[in-house]
C-alpha cells in the first residue's frame, strides 16, 4: 500500500522510473510520458529509441554500473525540435530477494530550466568579467592622463576622484537599465546639472534622445563631465547668467547612421586662446572618440567653448517616441 501511494505521488512530478535487465532491455517504465523515455517500450534497448550519441552514452554508463556495482549519475541532452532538453539520470544495480543482480533500476528528472539558468548565469558572469576589464582599462587610462597634467598630488586626487565619480554615475544608469545602456537625456542631467549654479535652467537640451550602449554611456558621460567641470571653473557655468546648449541629432546621410552630439557655451567669460593644458583635452579629443569609434572636435571661440562628438550607429539606438 505504501509503495502504491508513493508511485501515485510521483505522477504529479517530472520524475520517471525505469528498470532494465542484464541485457539493458527495459522491463518496465513509470511516469515516462513527456520525458526522453516517452517512446520506449518494454523489451526496447536505448538504441531502439534514442539518437546514436545519447544511446551510446546511456548504454556505456549503465554497462559500467553493471560491471562495477556502483551507482552512477549523468546528464542526458535530448534534441526536441529546435530545442535541447536536459535530464538528470541516476542508475544503480537492481537485486532480487536473494541479493542477486538482475539488472539496473533508475530515475530520470528533467532539468532543462535549471540548465538554461546556469547558461544564463555563465553568460552574465562572462559579460561582467568583460565589462570589469574594460572599466579597469578606462580607469588606468584616466589615472595616467590625470597624473600627466596634474602639478600636485592634491590636484591629482581632486581631478581623478571627479572622473571616477563620473564613471560611477554613468555605470549606475547602465545597471538600472539591465545593461541595455543609458538614455542621453538622463546622462546629461546627472553629469552636468550639479555643476550649474542654477541647475538645469542654465542647460538646454534639444534633439533626439537615444539609448547609448554601455561602452558609449561611460565615455559620453566622461566627456560631459570634463566639459561641465571646465565650464564650472572657467566657462559659462562659472557665472549665474551663463548657458550651455546641448544638441543631438542623427545624421543618416552615410551608409550607417551617426549620432552627432554638440556642446556650446554662451554668456560666459571671454574665452582665452591659451587654454589650461590641464583641461581634459586628451580625454575629449582622443580617449572618448577612440573608445566609441567616432570623431571629436574641440574649438575655443571667444564667446564660448564648442565641442562636437560623433558616435557610430552600433553604439546607440533611438528611443521610440
Amino acid at each position: 500500500m505504501v509503495a502504491y501511494k508513493a508511485l501515485r505521488a510521483l505522477t504529479n512530478t517530472e520524475m520517471a522510473l525505469f528498470a532494465q535487465d542484464l541485457d539493458l532491455r527495459y522491463l518496465w517504465l513509470f511516469n515516462a510520458e513527456g520525458s526522453w523515455l516517452a517512446s520506449a517500450r518494454n523489451g526496447d534497448a536505448d538504441h531502439d529509441f534514442l539518437p546514436g550519441t545519447a544511446a551510446e552514452k546511456a548504454t556505456a554508463i549503465k554497462a559500467e554500473v553493471l560491471r562495477s556495482h556502483k551507482p552512477a549519475r549523468f546528464e542526458l541532452p535530448i534534441l526536441s525540435g529546435s530545442q535541447v532538453r536536459w535530464f538528470d539520470v541516476r542508475v544503480d544495480v537492481d537485486r532480487d530477494d536473494a541479493g542477486q543482480i538482475i539488472g539496473i533500476i533508475g530515475t530520470s528528472l528533467e532539468i532543462t530550466d535549471q540548465k538554461r539558468r546556469e547558461d544564463t548565469l555563465k553568460t552574465l558572469l562572462r559579460e561582467v568579467s568583460h565589462r570589469s576589464k574594460n572599466l579597469l582599462a578606462i580607469i588606468q587610462s584616466l589615472a595616467s592622463q590625470t597624473a600627466r597634467h596634474s602639478v600636485t598630488v592634491p590636484e591629482f586626487l581632486v581631478r581623478f576622484r571627479g572622473r571616477i565619480q563620473s564613471l560611477a554615475t554613468s555605470q549606475d544608469i547602465v545597471t538600472d537599465t539591465d545593461w541595455r545602456g543609458a538614455d542621453l537625456v538622463n546622462l546629461v542631467t546627472t553629469q552636468v546639472e550639479r555643476y550649474a549654479p542654477d541647475g538645469m535652467e542654465q542647460i538646454g537640451f534639444e534633439g533626439t534622445d537615444v539609448y547609448l550602449s554601455p561602452t558609449a554611456a561611460l565615455h559620453v558621460g566622461l566627456a560631459l563631465h570634463e566639459l561641465a567641470v571646465n565650464a564650472a571653473s572657467y566657462g559659462s557655468l562659472s557665472t549665474s547668467g551663463g548657458r550651455v546648449s546641448i544638441r543631438s541629432r542623427i545624421d543618416r546621410s552615410a551608409d550607417s547612421p551617426v549620432l552627432v552630439l554638440e556642446w556650446q557655451e554662451s554668456r560666459g567669460p571671454l574665452v582665452r586662446g591659451d587654454h589650461d593644458a590641464r583641461f581634459g583635452t586628451s580625454t575629449l579629443e582622443r580617449i572618448v572618440p577612440n573608445s566609441v569609434g567616432g570623431e571629436a572636435h574641440l574649438e575655443y571661440h571667444p564667446d564660448g567653448l564648442r565641442y562636437r562628438l560623433s558616435v557610430p550607429g552600433n553604439q546607440f539606438e533611438p528611443i521610440d517616441a
